[in-house]
């Protein structure tokens, strides 16, 4: 099995097409195809997290998303945020989100603390 790190573009999509090739004869696992299949995404996802890093959601954006998700309105945020006036004012980047509300937001709804804990886009940077 010749297999070599990912340095270059070049490098890069040779070993994209290289495991889209094997994806269409679907090798099983445990054979040198499929142990080759397996080598080389591991090899991509390794240089995608280095040159492509996916920065987390904002804040608002990622409570947004949620609520979409689910089907939410404002007054069902209420229990974790406050009254519905501060619901809005943490919708329209007008609040910050505070420690208790990232931690009930975080806790009821799923939402990841490290997406939440990161400064909205419309804030300052503490």
């Amino acid at each position: 099995m010749d297999i070599r790190p990912i340095h270059t573009d070049s490098d890069y999509k040779n070993t994209l097409k290289e495991i889209s090739r094997l994806m269409q004869s679907d090798p099983e696992l445990g054979t040198s195809e499929g142990d080759r299949l397996d080598v080389l995404t591991t090899l991509v996802q390794a240089y995608e997290a280095k040159h492509f890093p996916i920065d987390l959601p904002d804040p608002v954006e990622a409570i947004k998303f949620r609520m979409e998700q689910g089907g939410l309105t404002a007054k069902d945020l209420e229990p974790m945020i406050g009254r519905r006036n501060r619901v809005y004012e943490v919708l329209n980047r007008k609040r910050p989100l505070t420690l208790p509300m990232i931690r009930k937001l975080h806790q009821q709804l799923g939402i990841p603390a490290e997406s939440l804990i990161r400064a909205s886009i419309t804030q300052e940077p503490t």
